[in-house]
């Protein structure tokens, strides 16, 4: 009786350690749809207050900016993505590779591009200094990170 006994405990354990195998390799499945995953491209800081007075000047407008951090170690091209605010001014990125662990800071006023700036050339001001939302999306229109500020009233 003792055998049989020690069969069935080790049967289940067998079967208990399976179920853990088996539930340990869902869980990456699981953490990959986006809830519990930081994402790969991310919004990192926004200055949409551009230090001094509004006067739209280009020193100004460059004053507003935001950054986008890459937290993977691997370069990603942003070819083809958008960063756009609650008014639909939208910046569509070039063929800008971020390389991995890097931060680019997109501007709004003019310069030259750079691998760390990057400028959209606009003469107004784009990002709310009260309230707005900053929304990163990838090349397929998914939305990859957003940033919000304030409250808007509509």
């Amino acid at each position: 009786m003792a055998s049989a006994s020690s069969s069935v405990r080790r049967i289940a354990a067998t079967v208990l350690a399976a179920g853990a195998v088996v539930g340990a390799a869902a869980l990456p499945a699981a953490a990959q749809d986006g809830h519990h995953q930081r994402p790969r491209v991310e919004i990192s800081r926004v200055q949409a207050d551009s230090p001094g007075r509004d006067d739209h000047s280009n020193r100004s407008l460059n004053a507003e900016w935001v950054e986008i951090t890459n937290t993977t170690r691997d370069a990603i091209n942003l070819r083809g993505w958008t960063l756009r605010d609650d008014d639909g001014n939208r910046y569509r990125f070039d063929n800008v590779r971020i390389v991995g662990r890097a931060t680019i800071r997109i501007h709004t006023g003019s310069g030259r591009d750079t691998r760390t700036d990057l400028f959209q050339n606009r003469r107004e001001y784009i990002w709310g200094n009260r309230a707005d939302t900053a929304t990163l999306r990838d090349d397929r229109g998914r939305t990859v990170d957003t940033e919000s500020w304030g409250r808007r009233h509509h």
